[in-house]
């Protein structure tokens, strides 16, 4: 091959690679940037607002606008973005993602891992639920300012036109956003060079909020203002909102395209929108017409934007909140379905809305549970000022956590000396519970939603955690082991039915109950019977290479363990196909499977007891089928029932 023709297919596989690098750091504006890239909405508003209880002046301006660039700096870029997401598992992000990682370099499952997991996680869910609450609400807002509009936007008119944005947004969730998920990159790009246009605009007017850079401000600030500093600094928190979905997202787009967009799109656009509503706010208070002005009831983004381009800015601004909340309602159900994987939750019903894309889910009781949330939320609150005294707590826990687990993983993993990692990992968590700290403050206006959420998650999932040990164990004490079962058939033989017999187990040492009621009411046996057990370990996803391994136990019997990722659906079936072990084949028109239905009763508990155990049969009625969830055509499958009493 001549040499001209080399260097011309490389060049051609350099920019394949560089174009596909760009659409995925474009594809991250609208996924992983969503959240993050609307808090200017209301993250500068909220702080204003909490410091107008005292004095309000410039000093007060450069303070709020200095702690609002240092959060972004320390907390985002140099902590997730330098630091968190170097502590990928396998390419994966994300809270049970880090817990997972953590075990792994511990090698065990312990009690604190997972119980920072689980609180994680739970604080998530309030993040979920309180993000598209106060995003949508926050741009429906923005109509107040247009002066046309401001004798017909009322409150009611915009708590209805929330709701209705809010309401058919989780109902278009079944359709999937697959056909619409190319769009939300471009239309992010457009909200980050708009926001940083308009932040540009007023900057002309009072550059000396540049000096807001200085790191002094912030600490003046803080240090002269006491309480309301801190009050202060939890409303500052919510210009970071999002910040998890840099770490959240990282196997969807990659490290480094996320790095690259941050740092090169969005980062700059939020400073400099941050900078036009300081310097705004400064010519504001400049003018002594204002001096009498409630600055509470400010909406500064909108006030920073031209009045003949404000409706389209609202807009604007209600497509990129609801790219936002759609990217946080499909982290709720990726969240969800790992936690299934994990045992963690229940098993609920998981459908596909592409073909194409594996990350593409849909999960009906999430779906409902997030939306009844969010309208109570709406209902309760009315206005986004209200709800931002909940969000600060629950993004902050969250980020508060991620850092205690991802210190495991440094000490355990990355095998740093102890110095280096609390050289590292003690500024960062630091910083972290001062913002919970702050956010505590808040408690009782509003941080109890976040607290209360949480609580509930837990509560599900500490009560499907202890019933399941108690079914499992008293599953396991009722069976008897293979090796005494096999040896009776040695001795009984029983009739034999031609056809493959596929028994799901958890333990292949232990006679599964499906097995013992099948060969009780029809006395009968098939040729070949294959006990297959469900692994899902600590990785993301399995190679196809790694999925099955297999034994033969006798003539009639074999063992196969199938390992699944706690990403990955669990489609026992597609992996079992093509197989072939000790004369045993899966042929799906020779192949029956046979599942053992647990019928949970209540024990003889009282009081708290009594109402977990009730709990416990609740979830467990509620389970998808484990059919679906396996995705076992129901034509193949028989269900041989057993009650278990807890």
């Amino acid at each position: 091959m001549h040499p001209s023709s080399d260097k011309m297919g490389t060049a051609l596989s350099v920019g394949a690679a560089r174009k596909r690098f760009a659409l995925l750091a474009l594809g991250s504006m609208g996924v992983v940037f969503g959240d993050i890239g609307t808090s200017p909405l209301y993250g500068f508003q909220g702080a204003v607002t909490a410091a107008a209880h005292g004095a309000v002046g410039p000093p007060e301006i450069f303070g709020i606008t200095s702690l609002i660039i240092w959060a972004l700096l320390i907390v985002v870029t140099i902590k997730y973005v330098m630091f968190i997401m170097r502590a990928d598992n396998h390419g994966e992000g994300g809270i049970l993602s880090l817990m997972a990682l953590a075990q792994n370099a511990l090698g065990r499952r312990t009690m604190v891992v997972l119980s920072l997991g689980v609180v994680g996680a739970a604080m998530f869910y309030g993040d979920a639920i309180i993000t598209p609450a106060i995003s949508v609400m926050s741009a429906v807002e923005g109509l107040e300012t247009v002066p046309s509009l401001a004798n017909a936007i009322t409150p009611a008119v915009e708590i209805v036109s929330s709701l209705v944005l809010l309401i058919g947004l989780f109902m278009a969730q079944s359709r999937g956003t697959a056909s619409v998920a190319t769009w939300f990159g471009p239309i992010c790009l457009v909200w980050f060079v708009s926001i940083a246009g308009l932040g540009c605009l007023q900057l002309v007017h009072e550059p000396t909020i540049l000096l807001a850079f200085l790191p002094t401000y912030g600490l003046n600030f803080l240090i002269h203002h006491g309480v309301i500093g801190m009050l202060v600094l939890g409303a500052v928190s919510l210009t970071i909102t999002g910040a998890e979905a840099l770490y959240a997202d990282m196997g969807h787009f990659g490290a480094a395209p996320i790095r690259a967009a941050w740092l090169v799109a969005v980062f700059p656009a939020l400073l400099l929108n941050y900078l036009g509503q300081g310097a705004f706010a400064l010519h504001f208070l400049a003018d002594p017409a204002n001096h009498a002005a409630d600055l509470t009831t400010q909406n500064w983004f909108f006030l920073i934007v031209p009045e003949a381009l404000r409706i389209p800015m609202v807009i604007l601004a209600a497509a990129a909140t609801i790219i936002a909340s759609q990217a946080v309602i499909s982290g709720a159900y990726s969240m969800t379905n790992s936690a299934m994987q994990m045992g963690l939750l229940p098993r609920l019903v998981v459908r596909r809305t592409s073909e194409t894309e594996a990350g593409q889910i849909y999960m009906p009781t999430v779906n409902m549970l997030l939306m009844v949330g969010v309208i109570l939320l709406v209902a309760i609150f009315k206005n986004s000022a209200s709800l931002q005294d909940a969000y600060g707590l629950a993004v902050t826990g969250t980020m508060s956590v991620t850092t205690a687990l991802t210190a495991v993983v440094v000490r355990k993993l990355w095998k740093w000396r102890l110095w280096q990692t609390a050289l590292v990992v003690v500024p960062l968590l630091s910083v972290d519970l001062t913002f919970y700290g702050a956010n505590m403050l808040k408690l009782l206006t509003g941080g109890w939603v976040p607290i209360a959420l949480a609580s509930g998650v837990i509560l599900v999932i500490a009560t499907w955690l202890h019933g399941s040990g108690i079914v499992s164990e008293k599953s396991r004490k009722d069976r008897i082991p293979l090796a005494d079962f096999l040896a009776s058939i040695g001795r009984r033989p029983r009739q034999m039915v031609p056809g493959t017999a596929v028994y799901l187990t958890p333990n292949p040492d232990l006679t599964p109950s499906a097995l013992l009621h099948n060969l009780k009411h029809n006395g009968v046996l098939h040729d070949k019977n294959a006990l297959v057990t469900v692994h899902t370990g600590d990785m993301p996803r399995v190679p196809p290479d790694s999925r099955a391994t297999a034994k033969v136990i006798n003539d009639h019997f074999v063992a196969v363990t199938l390992e699944f990722g706690f990403m990955e659906t669990p489609r026992v079936p597609d992996a079992l196909r093509g197989l072939t072990v000790g004369g045993v084949s899966f042929d799906a028109l020779d192949t029956s499977y046979f599942l053992g239905r647990r019928s949970i009763v209540a024990g003889h508990d009282h009081g708290l007891r009594r109402v977990r155990d009730r709990l416990f049969i609740a979830l467990s009625r509620n389970s998808a089928d484990p059919s679906e969830v396996f995705a076992i055509p129901a034509g193949q499958v028989i269900e041989m029932g057993v009650q278990v009493s807890v």
